[in-house]
């Protein structure tokens, strides 16, 4: 039994050995809104990760004073991981209601996660 707790463990080893990614290993690129009969808020999600790893991106929206008046989130690949230095497009303006009081945007990297 100590023998196949060992073996267990030493096979888990290197897997606990691996740091997972990190907000910080993802970058936003290329980000722009429109607003026409559709609202659009494009751009990329870069891993630059040295593991595949999938990230959920946030946009907030803010007026005038800074504001947020509305906030939403979304993974752009999905449920498949973005491999070591690929980027992903997105586009998350279908998730937003246009609304004059829009002035800025942010756009971050929420969390990330392998699946």
């Amino acid at each position: 039994m100590k023998t196949l707790l060992a073996s267990a463990m030493l096979m888990l080893a290197p897997l606990a050995a691996h740091a997972a990614c990190a907000p910080t290993d993802f970058a936003i690129q290329d980000f722009k809104v429109a607003q026409g009969a559709r609202m659009t808020m494009k751009g990329q999600v870069m891993n630059k990760c040295a593991e595949p790893a999938a990230a959920q991106i946030s946009i907030a929206v803010k007026d005038a004073s800074g504001r947020v008046i509305q906030e939403k989130k979304g993974w752009p690949a999905g449920t498949t991981n973005i491999a070591p230095g690929q980027a992903v497009d997105f586009d998350l303006g279908r998730l937003f209601r246009y609304s004059p009081d829009m002035a800025t945007y942010t756009v971050s990297i929420a969390s990330v996660r392998t699946w």
